[in-house]
């Protein structure tokens, strides 16, 4: 069992197909996917493009749906799902953390982390700044993002994410847009986050070498499970090189 995982399933495909109709053909971005995911993992999914690593991540997430086979997450089958259901998943479930940012221009620091919370909790301001406090940008709070940096915005975006408290944080290539030393540092935040508050975190990008901090690495290849592999001593973030 991965260090940092208390060995209950959270998250389990069942021979989980998912088909894009293309004109008169069809894409199979996924195909007979068999595997499971534990509560506190630290995931990273690897694989090139068109793969299918961003597929199995909206499949988690409930932005789309599977095709055939069977998808529970937390204990529920969400595989089918009426899109009211699926609305009230992503909102308690799921935490997303893109490429691009999302950050709404207009808004503050805070305010953007207190947008995620207005349809589901109260007290948004106090649970806002903890949020911001625990990635590091409690003095950068009443800051608009043309005001911050790229890390600094993206970890705007992980506080956002993590705000709900989640079960479940799916990341889309987080440091694609960051800089070399910038990116470790947004790493290294996720790591933490994993580490001290036991959220799943599940990750997908095209560099390798951030596989080395994860507690499994799984790689896709046209749509198929490719290679499954433990991560025995995971590395701190800011021991990665690439």
């Amino acid at each position: 069992m991965p260090m940092g995982t208390n060995g209950r399933e959270i998250i389990v495909f069942e021979k989980v197909s998912k088909v894009y109709p293309l004109g008169e053909t069809e894409v199979k971005a996924l195909q007979d996917v068999d595997l499971v995911i534990r509560e506190g993992e630290f995931v990273v999914i690897l694989g090139p493009s068109g793969s299918g690593k961003t597929t199995l991540l909206n499949l988690i997430g409930g932005m789309d749906t599977v095709s055939s086979g069977r998808l529970v997450v937390n204990g529920r089958d969400i595989s089918g799902l009426d899109v009211k259901s699926l609305t009230e998943y992503r909102r308690t479930q799921i935490g997303f953390i893109f490429q691009f940012f999302n950050l709404i221009p207009t808004l503050t620091a805070l305010e953007n982390v207190e947008f995620a919370l207005e349809l589901v909790s109260d007290n948004t301001r106090d649970k806002a700044r903890k949020a911001l406090e625990m990635v590091g940008l409690g003095g950068r709070a009443d800051h608009f993002p043309s005001q911050l940096s790229g890390g600094e915005q993206q970890r705007v975006a992980i506080a956002r994410a993590i705000v709900k408290d989640p079960p479940i944080l799916l990341c889309d290539e987080p440091t694609g847009e960051l800089d070399y030393e910038t990116g470790k540092n947004v790493l290294r935040v996720m790591q933490e986050i994993n580490r001290e508050k036991g959220q799943t975190i599940i990750l997908v990008t095209h560099n390798s070498a951030i596989a080395e901090m994860s507690h499994r690495t799984i790689r896709l290849h046209s749509g198929r499970l490719a290679e499954i592999v433990e991560i025995e001593n995971p590395k701190d973030a800011m021991e990665l090189v690439w």
